[in-house]
């Protein structure tokens, strides 16, 4: 049977939906022209400072949750397995499925966890209701995208050189449209602290294409990101730069001479100033600027450099440093000419310039797989739980990272309740996340040979249960008949394609001439 007729067909079951459907609120996240723009947002830097969002923090309990099943128990087998029986292995393998949300709140980037899902189309997210939408100013948050198989905070791998692939094995997902519980749009109920999100086709990255410094510029300002390298090359290599006009320099060594330009022995050297030097320094900073042979001089254009936070942070050199609205980090850095008598241990070097092609990946679910879907089921579900924690405890200990993905076995019980998230009807499992595991999957029968499972619940809060200040209880809504006519009414949308830019393709021969 095709899963998109399965998926019709059991979506479609009236014996295990509830006698009145849940009201469901359907809202828009993006459109297909808004997508590859709010990719691009998401630089490596912007991905690095993001924080743990704060809606899974610590709460005190009332008692014990009253919660049980509205109907017959149903089940969606995930992508793969319409046909098949699970295997059953002994190690635990982590899923590519699961990944980091990632979101803005005003400017400040955010990151939850997530996991692929069963669907028509291959095209569903499950994470947390307060990973989509913000209680606090009620509104949805924005800049909505999911990334699979996030792994020790590596979004690039492989080419080095910082040429590797941005977005990781798998590609960015930019979210399309959400379906949550109206209880939970409504009145901020935890109890219905669920989502599901359709996403586009995923953006993946190219291996890079050298091109001119002319045309790194252009693509810059395209949303490109672009790579510069400086590499080393022998002297009569960079005299012949010189004279082709390619962005070459020398790192000349203390003992060195500063002389005037006309000296014979005299090379041109970069030296970093301010940007109050350098908007009132001489020349254009072009290369026939360059080769107005001139102390002080502009040379080349302003290098703009994306650095995380903490990189930000501890710099302390004469660069622009700039914090940009949508969080990313930046540091511009200027340079004049400085003519130098070199020391026979200078070494010379060519800059070149990368961009990273980006095209159409395909659908999530095709790429990595989703997880099945079951409501209804006994309360003491064993469950394994996966989730990206990086928050402190109560006492301040920050055990996790939120860089690689963690993983809690257990039964589940009753939760506590929490007057504060209107938490009433929730389960729980013993589990040591902290802030960053909301919206990781909570996976009945979880396979580690096809590494999918069930989803049955969602990291949504946590609690010190045995008063040590240490987080040692998670909970997360009960999957019900309500909570599987919210999954149905996303399971069967269509979202397609992002509009990507099309892939670049360059002739440039790393010599300055095209």
């Amino acid at each position: 049977m095709a899963a998109a007729s399965m998926i019709g067909a059991t979506l479609a079951a009236p014996a295990v939906a509830a006698e009145t459907a849940a009201p469901v609120k359907k809202k828009e996240l993006a459109t297909a022209g808004e997508a590859t723009k709010i990719a691009g947002t998401w630089t490596a830097s912007k991905l690095a400072s993001a924080k743990q969002y704060t809606g899974f923090e610590g709460t005190k309990s009332s008692g014990a949750a009253k919660v049980a099943a509205d109907g017959k128990p149903g089940t969606i087998p995930p992508i793969g397995q319409e046909k098949k029986s699970p295997v059953t292995y002994k190690n635990v393998n982590v899923p590519k499925s699961v990944g980091r949300v990632f979101f803005t709140v005003g400017d400040q980037a955010y990151y939850c966890s997530g996991a692929s899902i069963q669907s028509k189309y291959r095209n569903l997210v499950a994470t947390a209701g307060h990973c989509v939408y913000d209680t606090d100013a009620n509104q949805l948050v924005e800049n909505w995208v999911f990334i699979p198989a996030y792994y020790q905070g590596k979004t690039r791998g492989g080419a080095g050189e910082g040429l590797d692939s941005l977005y990781g094995p798998f590609g960015i997902y930019v979210g399309k449209s959400v379906a949550v519980h109206s209880d939970f749009d409504v009145f901020e109920d935890y109890d219905r602290d669920y989502a599901f999100v359709t996403v586009f086709n995923g953006l993946g990255q190219h291996k890079p294409v050298e091109v001119s410094p002319a045309d790194a510029k252009k693509y810059d300002e395209q949303g490109y990101d672009v790579t510069a390298v400086d590499r080393q090359i022998t002297k009569a290599e960079y005299e012949k730069c010189i004279r082709e006009g390619g962005p070459c320099s020398v790192d000349a060594k203390n003992d060195a001479v500063e002389v005037g330009p006309t000296h014979p022995d005299a090379k041109v050297t970069k030296k970093e100033v301010t940007k109050e030097v350098y908007t009132l320094a001489k020349g254009d900073g072009t290369t026939e600027g360059a080769l107005n042979r001139g102390n002080g001089y502009k040379l080349g254009s302003p290098e703009v450099k994306h650095v995380t936070q903490a990189e930000f942070d501890a710099y302390t050199g004469p660069g622009y440093k700039e914090k940009h609205a949508n969080g990313d980090y930046t540091i511009t850095h200027y340079y004049v000419q400085s003519w130098v008598k070199e020391s026979d241990a200078s070494k010379y070097y060519r800059t070149h310039y990368f961009i990273h092609p980006i095209s159409d990946v395909g659908a999530l679910g095709k790429n990595v797989g989703g997880h099945g879907f079951t409501w209804n089921q006994p309360i003491g579900t064993t469950y394994m739980a996966w989730g990206y924690p990086g928050g402190s405890h109560p006492d301040g200990n920050t055990p996790f990272t939120g860089n690689t993905p963690k993983w809690c076995y257990g039964k589940a019980a009753k939760a506590p309740v929490s007057a504060k998230y209107k938490a009433e009807e929730q389960i729980a499992i013993k589990c040591t996340m902290t802030a960053g595991a909301s919206g990781g999957p909570w996976l009945a029968k979880y396979s580690n040979g096809s590494r999918l499972g069930l989803l049955n619940g969602v990291f949504s809060l946590a609690y010190d249960a045995d008063g040590n200040k240490r987080y040692d209880t998670t909970t997360s809504p009960y999957f019900d008949s309500e909570t599987y006519d919210v999954y149905k009414a996303a399971a069967n949308l269509w979202s397609g394609s992002q509009i990507a830019p099309k892939v670049p393709g360059s002739n440039y021969d790393g010599a300055g001439r095209l």
